[in-house]
Order: C-alpha cells, then structure tokens, then sequence
C-alpha cells in the first residue's frame, strides 16, 4: 500500500458522498437550485484560500474532493437543463 493511498481513498469516498448528498437534496428539496449550490461552491473556494493555518493534507484531500464533487454536479445539472430545454422547444 502506498504511503498515500490513504489521501487518494478518503478524496474519492468524499467525492461520492458529496455527490450522493447533493442529489439527494436535490430530489427531496425542490427550493434547491443551480444558484444555491454555485453559493456553496463559492464559500467552498474561499474556505480553500482561508489556509493561513494549514489544514493538513487529509482536509485538503476533502476540501478539494467536496469542491470537485460541486463542480461537477453543477456541471451536469446544467448540462441537464440545457439539454431539457432545447428538447422542450
């Protein structure tokens, strides 16, 4: 086992978390919108810069993998949409 294959399964078991979570909320909570999740991405991306400390590099893993699995999901939900409105027209 490599010395940091710890780092690489806690990212990827974040990523699938997050992304699970936020689909979750997505299906259960229909106030929540393409806008409200670029809101957290946001505060994620400034949370990243705020590392006056140094969080150390299992947080980094999940910060980066949380930030990844934002992007990704807003991505494909914007995707979604475009894609559901030129089939709607």
């Amino acid at each position: 086992m490599s010395s940091l294959e710890w780092r690489d399964r806690a990212y990827d078991e974040t990523l699938d978390g997050v992304l699970n979570g936020l689909e979750a909320r997505r299906k259960i909570d229909p106030s929540f919108s393409i806008r409200d999740a670029e809101g957290i991405l946001k505060h994620l991306y400034i949370q990243e810069g705020n590392d006056w400390c140094s969080r150390g590099m299992l947080q980094d893993a999940i910060l980066a993998a949380t930030i990844a699995a934002h992007e990704q999901f807003i991505e494909s939900w914007k995707t979604e949409s475009a894609s559901s409105d030129r089939s709607s027209q």
